[in-house]
C-alpha cells in the first residue's frame, strides 16, 4: 500500500495486482466501502449525490481504458459529483457467481437503491450483459449497455463461437438472461455495430418496448474504446440518467466520428471493398480539407491521377 494519502485523484497505475486493489479500498472507503466478492469479483461503492451509477468493469479494463488504472464510474464521481457503484472482476467471468447474486440480494433486502432519485447501469461486452441483467434490482433504473451479448446459453446462442469456454457456466438461473432482466427497467440502449455480424445477432435479441437500439455502423468491435476517445462517453450516461438521451441526442452525439481518423478509416476501407471510388475519392477529399490527414491525402491524389491517366487513355484512343 502507498504511504500516502490516497483520493480519488491518485493514479493507481504501475501498482501490483495487490496493492491495486488495497488502493481502490482505501479509496472507497473515505465515502462508502470497499467488499470482496469472492476470488475473481469485488464491489467499491463512493458516496456523492443522489444521481447513481453502476459500472460492471474488470481490473484488465481499467488498467487498459484509464491513464490512472481507475474505474472508469471515477471520472463521474469527479466530473458530476454522482455517487458510484463499481462491480469489478478480474477477466471476463459475465459476473455469474454465488457471491455477486448474494451481493445484489441484500442490496434488494437493503433497500439500497432506493436511496437515489437516478440510478444508471452501464457497461461494454461481458460487463454490458451484466449490466442489463442485474439491472432488475433496481426497477426504475436506465441501462447502456454496449455491444452487449444476450446470454452465452448454447441453446439460444450456439452461433456465438467466439466464448465456447463460458458455456459451462449457468446463463439460466439467478440473474440469467439479460433482455428479460431489462423488463423493469424505465429505459435502456443497447449500442452496436450493425457491420458486426454477431455482436448485431445478440442486439437483435434485446428487442423490447422499452429498449433503444443505438447503431454505430462501420466503428468496429471495441466501442467503449472508441466513445472514450470521443469524449462521448460522458455525455452519453449524463443524458442517460437524466432521461434526454435518445435516437436523435445520440446522432448529435455522433457526429464527432467526423474527426475520426479510424472510423474514417473503416468508413474508406467499406467504400474501397465496394468498388465505390467516386464516394472514395469525395471521402478522401472531405478529411482532406478539413485535417491534417496525410495518408488520406496521398490516397486522394493516386485516385485522381488514376483517373486522369484514363481520361488520357480514353482521349487517345478516340484521337
Amino acid at each position: 500500500m502507498p504511504s500516502e494519502t490516497l483520493t480519488i485523484e491518485s493514479s493507481l497505475a504501475d501498482l501490483p495486482k495487490r496493492k491495486w486493489l488495497r488502493a481502490v479500498e482505501a479509496v472507497a472507503e473515505e465515502d462508502g466501502y470497499f467488499q470482496s466478492l469472492g476470488k475473481k469479483h469485488f464491489s467499491a461503492f463512493i458516496e456523492r449525490e443522489t444521481t447513481l451509477l453502476v459500472s460492471f468493469e474488470t481490473y484488465q479494463g481499467m488498467h487498459a481504458l484509464s491513464d490512472k488504472a481507475q474505474p472508469l464510474g471515477w471520472d463521474m464521481v469527479r466530473n458530476h459529483d454522482w455517487s458510484h457503484l463499481c462491480i469489478a472482476s478480474d477477466g471476463d467471468t459475465w459476473f455469474r457467481a454465488e457471491e455477486v447474486y448474494a451481493y445484489f440480494d441484500r442490496l434488494i433486502d437493503d433497500g439500497f437503491f432506493d436511496e437515489f432519485d437516478q440510478v444508471l447501469f452501464y457497461g461494454a461486452g461481458p460487463c454490458a450483459y451484466a449490466a442489463a441483467a442485474y439491472s432488475v434490482a433496481a426497477p426504475g433504473a436506465a441501462v447502456v449497455a454496449v455491444q452487449p451479448q444476450a446470454t452465452l446459453d448454447p441453446r439460444i446462442t450456439e452461433w456465438d463461437d467466439r466464448f465456447t469456454d463460458m458455456r459451462i457456466h449457468d446463463f439460466t438461473s439467478r440473474y440469467g438472461y439479460a433482455p428479460d432482466m431489462l423488463d423493469a427497467a424505465a429505459r435502456a440502449f443497447v449500442l452496436y455495430d450493425p457491420k458486426e455480424t454477431l455482436d448485431a445477432m445478440h442486439a437483435a435479441l434485446f428487442t423490447r418496448p422499452n429498449v433503444t437500439k443505438l447503431r454505430m455502423p462501420r466503428m468496429g468491435d471495441a466501442l467503449q474504446t472508441d466513445l472514450l476517445e470521443l469524449d462521448q462517453l460522458d455525455p452519453l450516461l449524463q443524458a442517460a440518467a437524466d432521461d434526454t438521451l435518445d435516437t436523435t441526442r445520440f446522432a448529435a452525439l455522433y457526429r464527432a466520428r467526423r474527426d475520426y481518423l479510424p472510423y474514417l478509416r473503416n468508413l474508406a476501407h467499406a467504400l474501397n471493398s465496394a468498388g465505390r471510388e467516386e464516394m472514395l475519392e469525395a471521402l478522401y477529399a472531405n478529411v482532406t480539407a478539413r485535417m491534417n490527414a496525410p495518408r488520406f491525402a496521398r490516397r486522394l491524389e493516386r485516385i485522381r491521377a488514376r483517373r486522369a491517366a484514363r481520361l488520357e487513355e480514353a482521349r487517345a484512343a478516340t484521337g
